[in-house]
C-alpha cells in the first residue's frame, strides 16, 4: 500500500461525507424544483453531481493506493426548508465543514510524511475555496432578493453565482 491504513480509513470516512453532501444537494435541488425555481434547482443538482464526483475521485485514489474502499453509512438528508436562505445556509455550512475535513486529511498525511496523499489533496483544497466562495455568493444573492425568489432565480440565469469574472488567461 502506498499510504498508511490510518490515511485510508480517514479517506474512506471522507467518501461518506462526500456522498452525504451529494444527497443533501439532491434534496435541496428537489426542494427548489417543487417551488418552481428552476435555476436554483439546477444549481443544486449540478452541485450534487460534483460532490458525487468528489467521492468517486477519493474511491479511485484508495484503489490506486492499494487500499480497500469501505463506504460508511450516511444519514438521510434534510428535505424540508422553511426558507431558501435556510437551505443555502445549510449548504454553506456544509462546504465550510468539508473544507475543515480536507484540511484534517492534509494534516494527517503530513504527520505520516505521506507526500503522495498530500499531492492528491491539493486539488480538493483549491476546489473547496471555489465551493465555499460560490455558496457564500449564492447566500448573498438570496438575501438581497428577500421574499422575491423569482428575482434570484432570474439573476442566476443571467449572471450565475460568481462574484468576480475569471482573470484573463496568461500568455506564454
Amino acid at each position: 500500500m502506498l499510504t498508511s491504513q490510518k490515511v485510508i480509513d480517514a479517506i474512506n470516512e471522507q467518501i461518506g461525507y462526500e456522498f452525504s453532501a451529494s444527497l443533501q444537494y439532491f434534496a435541496i435541488g428537489a426542494h427548489f424544483a417543487s417551488e418552481a425555481l428552476p435555476q436554483l434547482s439546477a444549481h443544486f443538482f449540478q452541485q450534487a453531481e460534483e460532490e458525487k464526483g468528489h467521492a468517486l475521485r477519493f474511491i479511485k485514489y484508495v484503489v490506486d493506493a492499494g487500499g480497500r474502499v469501505v463506504i460508511p453509512a450516511i444519514d438521510a438528508p434534510k428535505s424540508k426548508f422553511k426558507t431558501a436562505r435556510e437551505a443555502i445556509k445549510l449548504s454553506l455550512d456544509q462546504e465550510i465543514h468539508v473544507t475543515q475535513q480536507i484540511n484534517g486529511l492534509v494534516g494527517l498525511a503530513r504527520k505520516q510524511n505521506d507526500y503522495i496523499t498530500i499531492n492528491f489533496l491539493q486539488w480538493f483544497l483549491t476546489e473547496q475555496l471555489e465551493e465555499v466562495s460560490s455558496m457564500d455568493n449564492l447566500l448573498k444573492i438570496i438575501e438581497r432578493a428577500g421574499d422575491d425568489l423569482l428575482q434570484a432565480d432570474e439573476y442566476l440565469a443571467r449572471v450565475g453565482v460568481r462574484a468576480m469574472p475569471e482573470p484573463p488567461a496568461q500568455r506564454e
